[in-house]
């Protein structure tokens, strides 16, 4: 396939998933007036409604602009050259294959982001702060982005790193040992993300003593589940939105609860929430989806491996001259439809596991206070209680609100 044949089709996969992706968020934005469903009634009354309809109105026209600036700036930047200007500029810096692509790579990120930031900035300090969730400073705002950049560059540029020396001394056959530290990476991250990496955004403390703890750990005795460590983390420090999350596996593995989340529920409520995510660990779903995710990471480097050689890759996205670090680019694009194949069937599971685990939650635990917690937090982040099914069918990794109710009454 000549390299202007990939050109075309590059524009075409942007241009086609822009539309897919725009007449979705309109036919979602169409359902923001719908009536209440009758079982979820008590989420809000006229006036919280009313706001929780602005916010997502408000949300769907920034999402317009940010999406269709995002379109004609990749277009602008594949048709006037700038891949190849960005690759000039990474090849005056040196002649090592593996600097000029982290150069590369790092004008396109840090570029990238520095053009977003003000779409960030809009969004955290007047759309978030307009309707009451921001908690987060100006300095944690770019606090945060410059240990993001840290980390990019520590963790992404060291991985890249690696796998391009692998492809100089492996040839084509570079993708199964890239594959192997890839998984690797994987499985240490699972272990140890929340030891390493959310202290360097967020402060973590055990539960303290007292009844909230003591029914945690009496459920997961229940259960048969060890709980070794509870944490509470200040997710108040950057937003009012509540959360809860299990991570690690063995000695590793911790329960991680949102200050938010224990100010906003029940003591009973908050059990549910973990029995939920105890549901998940207890249905195997952690594990099938680390093993998919690994899988689905040896399927993709198997196929750039099949790309990668060809010049007409690198030369499709405007890169005179073929490298490695170019055909990545031209690769991720012609690659997306893939992912968003992916990405159905992995969503279409997702919400068949939440359901499972809503169901053990129900059976060790209780429905009803999963229902109202369930319900208090879509009513603290003004979530959509109507979307569109072809939304939910393309984007929900978790059935709706009123569908997950229902099955919980059933």
């Amino acid at each position: 396939m000549t390299q202007t044949s990939l050109f075309y089709i590059i524009i075409a996969i942007l241009v086609i998933e822009f539309i897919i992706e725009t007449t979705l968020d309109h036919l979602n934005s169409k359902r923001y007036n719908d009536p209440i469903p009758d079982d979820l009634k008590d989420v809000f009354d006229t006036e919280e409604y009313q706001k929780s309809q602005e916010y997502k109105k408000t949300n769907y026209k920034f999402g317009l602009l940010t999406s269709t600036f995002s379109l004609l700036l990749t277009l602008g930047f594949l048709s006037l050259g700038g891949f190849e200007w960005i690759d000039t500029l990474a090849r005056s810096v040196s002649d090592n294959p593996i600097i000029i692509a982290l150069v590369f790579f790092a004008i396109i990120m840090i570029g990238s982001d520095l053009i977003t930031t003000p779409f960030g900035y809009y969004k955290t300090f007047v759309i978030e702060e307009r309707f009451g969730f921001n908690k987060t400073s100006k300095t944690t705002f770019f606090t945060d982005k410059l240990k993001g950049y840290l980390m990019m560059a520590i963790i992404g540029g060291g991985l890249t790193a690696l796998i391009i020396w692998f492809f100089e001394w492996a040839g084509t056959n570079f993708w199964i040992y890239a594959w192997a530290v890839v998984a690797i990476f994987t499985l240490f991250m699972n272990l140890f993300y929340s030891r390493l990496i959310v202290p360097l955004f967020n402060k973590q403390k055990p539960l303290e003593e007292g009844s909230l703890k003591n029914k945690i750990e009496g459920y997961a005795q229940k259960v048969g589940f060890e709980i070794r460590n509870i944490f509470v983390i200040d997710g108040s420090k950057r937003s009012t939105k509540a959360n809860a999350y299990f991570s690690g596996f063995g000695k590793e593995k911790r329960v991680t609860l949102y200050d938010t989340l224990i100010n906003d529920l029940d003591e009973d409520e908050i059990v549910a929430v973990l029995a939920h995510e105890v549901g998940h660990y207890k249905r195997h779903h952690i594990v099938f989806n680390l093993i998919s995710s690994i899988l689905l990471t040896g399927f993709t480097l198997f196929l750039l491996s099949l790309f990668i050689n060809s010049p007409e890759v690198s030369r499709a996205i405007g890169v005179s001259q073929p490298s490695f670090h170019a055909a990545l680019i031209g690769f991720g694009i012609l690659y997306s439809p893939i992912s968003e194949v992916t990405g159905l069937i992995m969503n279409y599971l997702s919400r068949k596991f939440e359901y499972q685990a809503d169901d053990f939650a129900k059976n060790t635990f209780a429905a009803k206070p999963l229902i109202t917690s369930l319900k208090k937090l879509s009513k603290n982040s003004l979530s959509n209680l109507t979307p569109h099914p072809a939304y939910v069918f393309m984007h929900y990794s978790h059935p709706p609100l009123i569908a997950r109710v229902k099955n919980l009454k059933a």
